[in-house]
């Protein structure tokens, strides 16, 4: 990861150089190893949730057990 702007760009350029569709490769592999098709997806899943209602149903557990105080 880089440390800077300048940095992340120079290696951006890089990896274009040396493979015009890397980002694209990259993609399509993180795409082939999710299994459940991410929060975007709109398919139903095995739990009966599309991704956004999985994403709301994850956030309100994650909600109610947080660390952080009530607000006043």
């Amino acid at each position: 990861m880089p440390a800077t702007r300048g940095g992340g760009i120079k290696a951006r350029d890089k990896n274009l150089a040396r493979d015009p569709d890397h980002y694209k490769k990259m993609g399509r592999l993180g795409g082939k190893a999710s299994g459940n098709g991410g929060f975007a997806s709109t398919a139903i899943g095995r739990d009966g949730l599309t991704g956004p209602k999985r994403a709301q149903k994850v956030g309100q557990i994650g909600g109610r057990i947080s660390r952080r105080g009530k607000a006043s």
